[in-house]
């Protein structure tokens, strides 16, 4: 066949076809396995072993080793993972992205025609995508990936030629072999760059593999190829660290400390190596990389196990290497990226918004993260406010006033920036449960939101009675207190809620504190009424007394509804 620029353009237009099938089965299996990979992921990641197969079984459902990766970096930056944690499942998505070589040399470089299954499979997807069930439409999507990632795979091949075409270039490839350090880094060099520039470790592992089956590279330069994409494959992660916090780019550099590390042992070992793979490939299929001529039909089919088989023995070789010294990897990399110090990390959002945004499902894991810290702001604007009341020092009591004026603009900004990212993550396809969740919690949101506007008209209460010299009784005074402390265990409570799974809301005792601070603020109320009566009050004292009296009623309100609409969320799920 000629190849000219029109095979040229038809050729990067099947990758094309090929990396966005790629990318849409991943996400159509993503969207479909989201809850299970959730599950997954905490029941998994607490053992070195189960982290390693939790990486190892997400990334061979996604097919995505980046995918992977990218959700340990949002994890670790939610604060849902620990970095050791992530490390192990990194360690264990590199094994999994193997199972990709795999999959491109079955189906298209296997004696078996798998190819004819393209349309096939497009067939089966067309129903799926009208199905009123999101789970189901999503296995259409995973289908419809499928299909295209078979169909660009045939034309990769079809619009590539052979070596056999180009006899100049054949006499060269046979000339070269990689005996040196220096034709080593090249064609791992080659490998890194094609993966960085198309963004798909996939992509330019089908080029390697498409080269090495019609003869233009040998199973040498294919096998260096393919570890130099394992080192471009960390950029996507690396990238996508770069705007979360300081423990998401821990993550993402480990990752690449580790891809780094296997190239320099495999530069020493690589010739004994290949030899190794050579003789494995050979007992397993009956033809050796190394020994079959290029210009034989045998040829693509041996390389390509060889490559494939070559990737898997370096990731799991370098993963058992690995293993034993990633508590010095996680030192490495803290002293590589310190931490900032004591920055008051509570004035920004760490978890969302910062970070990548995977599946609708697990993009929620790191909202209902940042809804926990959420509420934990509201309940230090309760003890920077419970300062302020009892303080008598005017440096103290300006000090928590500014403190909780800052806050305050913090809530509307925090409640704005998270509405904003559910609002995204509801632009995507949603199971009903998932619809419920963001429902949920944009309603918490805004009940939390509503907690530092209460906290802020307190505070706005109490500026003006200290510059009115207004005193409070030492009975008024024993009785917010009271209100306050009783409030401390409210917000006690509803962080807890927020911080555990939903299965694990304790909605009784919400309730019960609720009861119980209602029935003493009738208490109090009568109290304060007989008071006024009497005169005991000054009318001024009395006005501000029951200012903060009733915020103290309306934050009991919004604490509870927080409870309440977890439980509800609890609910619609069991339904």
């Amino acid at each position: 066949m000629t190849f000219d620029l029109l095979n040229i353009i038809t050729a990067l237009g099947a990758l094309g076809l090929f990396v966005y099938g790629m990318k849409t089965m991943s996400e159509g299996i993503q969207r479909v396995a989201g809850p299970w990979i959730r599950h997954l992921l905490s029941d998994l990641t607490q053992s070195t072993a189960g982290g390693i197969a939790n990486g190892f079984l997400t990334t061979v459902i996604v097919q995505s080793s980046s995918a992977t990766t990218v959700m340990m970096v949002s994890f670790v930056n939610a604060g849902l993972m620990k970095l050791k944690q992530a490390i192990n499942v990194i360690m264990g998505a590199n094994i999994g992205t193997t199972s990709t070589a795999v999959l491109i040399t079955l189906v298209g470089f296997s004696p078996f025609n798998v190819t004819i299954w393209g349309l096939p499979m497009l067939a089966i997807a067309f129903p799926l995508l009208f199905a009123n069930s999101s789970t189901i439409r999503s296995l259409g999507e995973f289908f419809v990936g499928l299909g295209l990632f078979i169909l660009g795979l045939v034309l990769i091949k079809a619009n590539i030629p052979t070596v056999n075409e180009f006899p100049e270039i054949a006499e060269l490839i046979a000339s070269v072999h990689i005996n040196s350090f220096l034709l080593f880094l090249i064609f791992v060099t080659i490998g890194a760059l094609f993966t960085v520039v198309i963004q798909s470790s996939s992509a330019s592992l089908v080029i390697t593999l498409t080269l090495a089956a019609n003869g233009f590279i040998d199973f040498e330069q294919a096998a260096a190829m393919v570890l130099g994409e394992n080192i471009g494959t960390t950029v996507t992660a690396n990238l996508a660290a770069n705007i979360g916090n300081v423990h998401a780019k821990r993550a993402a550099r480990a990752h690449s400390i580790f891809n780094v590390f296997g190239v320099v042992w495999m530069l020493l070992a690589f010739p004994f190596f290949i030899d190794g793979i050579a003789i494995f490939t050979n007992w397993v299929i009956g033809y050796s990389p190394l020994d079959v001529n290029p210009a034989s039909e045998q040829y693509q089919y041996a390389v390509n196990w060889g490559v494939a088989f070559f990737h898997i023995a370096f990731n799991l070789t370098n993963t058992f290497i690995f293993v034993w010294f990633t508590d010095i990897v996680v030192n490495l990399v803290i002293r590589l990226l310190p931490s900032q110090g004591k920055i008051d990390k509570e004035y920004t959002l760490e978890f969302i918004d910062r970070g990548p945004m995977g599946t609708p499902e697990l993009s929620l894991l790191e909202a209902k993260k940042e809804m926990a810290k959420f509420g934990w702001l509201t309940e230090k604007m309760l003890n920077y406010f419970t300062e302020l009341f009892n303080s008598k020092e005017r440096k103290i009591t300006d000090k928590r006033i500014r403190k909780l004026k800052k806050y305050e603009n913090i809530t509307d900004r925090i409640e704005l920036e998270i509405a904003d990212y559910l609002m995204k993550v509801s632009r995507g396809e949603l199971t009903s449960q998932t619809s419920e969740k963001v429902r949920s919690m944009l309603r918490i949101s805004s009940e939390l939101e509503r907690i530092g506007d209460l906290f802020f008209q307190m505070t706005i209460t109490m500026e003006k009675k200290i510059e009115d010299r207004i005193w409070f009784t030492p009975e008024q005074r024993s009785n917010i207190q009271e209100m306050l402390e009783m409030l401390r265990e409210a917000f006690e409570v509803m962080n807890n809620n927020l911080k555990d799974d939903v299965s694990n809301i304790d909605i009784a005792r919400a309730k019960e504190i609720k009861r119980n601070i209602m029935q003493r603020k009738e208490e109090i109320r009568k109290s304060h009424f007989k008071s006024v009566e009497l005169g005991d009050y000054n009318i001024h004292s009395g006005l501000v007394y029951n200012d903060l009296f009733n915020a103290c009623e309306k934050i009991t309100e919004n604490v509870t509804n927080v409870t309440e609409a977890m439980y509800n969320k609890m609910a619609e799920q069991q339904a």
